[in-house]
C-alpha cells in the first residue's frame, strides 16, 4: 500500500474511533468521513460496509492498548507503578467511550477475528507478565491474577449503565480505589481459607 493510502487509511481508522467513542457504533459513515477530512467515496473504497469499519475500529483499539500496556511498563519505575498508569489510562474518558460502544458489537465481530485475537492474545500474555512481575516485587497482593484485573477493567469501561450513577459518572476513580485493594498488604483472608 502507498504511504498515502496508508495515511488515508490510518486517518480514516482514528476518525472513526472518535467518531464512535462520541456517537456509537451507529454514527453516520458521512461523520466519519468528515472527521477524517475525506470524502465519502473514499470512505467506501476503504470499507465497503460499516462492518468492516467497526472491525478495523476494534483493530485499532486493540493495538492502541498493547502499545500503552507496552509504553507504561517501559516508562514506570517498577510494575506497580506501570499497572497503575496503563489502568488509569484505560479509564480516561475518551478511551471507556469507545470500550462501551464497541462493548455493543456482537463478540464475534471483533474477538473471534485473527488479528483481534492474536494482538488481544498477546496483550494479555504481557499484561499476566506484568502482573506476576509485580507480585514477585512484593507490591501487589499475590492471589490476584490478570484476569481480575481484566474482568474489573471490563465492568467499569464497558459496561457503565450496570454500575450506579455516580460509579459511572468517574468510573476511573472507583476502578483506582479497587485497584488499591490489589496491593500488598490489602488482602482480606477469604472465608474458609484457614488465613
Amino acid at each position: 500500500m502507498r504511504a498515502d493510502a496508508r495515511r488515508n487509511l490510518n486517518k480514516i481508522v482514528e476518525a472513526a474511533a472518535e467518531v464512535v467513542a462520541e456517537r456509537g457504533v451507529g454514527a453516520p459513515m458521512e461523520a466519519i468521513a468528515r472527521r477524517a477530512g475525506v470524502g465519502i467515496g473514499t470512505l467506501y473504497r476503504r470499507f465497503p460496509d460499516r462492518n468492516a469499519l467497526i472491525a478495523a475500529v476494534g483493530d485499532h483499539y486493540i493495538h492502541t492498548m498493547a502499545q500503552a500496556l507496552d509504553t507504561a511498563a517501559g516508562s514506570a519505575a517498577d510494575a506497580w507503578s506501570a499497572i497503575w498508569d496503563f489502568v488509569s489510562w484505560v479509564a480516561e474518558p475518551g478511551r471507556a467511550a469507545l470500550s462501551t460502544a464497541l462493548a455493543e458489537v456482537p463478540e464475534e465481530a471483533l474477538v473471534d477475528r485473527a488479528e483481534f485475537a492474536r494482538v488481544r492474545a498477546q496483550w494479555v500474555g504481557r499484561f499476566d507478565a506484568l502482573v506476576r512481575r509485580a507480585q514477585e516485587e512484593g507490591s501487589m497482593r499475590p492471589d490476584v491474577g490478570v484476569q481480575d484485573l481484566i474482568h474489573l477493567l471490563n465492568v467499569f469501561t464497558c459496561h457503565p449503565e450496570d454500575l450506579p450513577a455516580p460509579v459511572a459518572a468517574d468510573p476511573g476513580r472507583y476502578l483506582r480505589l479497587m485497584l488499591d485493594g490489589m496491593k500488598s498488604g490489602a488482602a482480606t483472608p477469604s472465608p474458609g481459607s484457614g488465613a
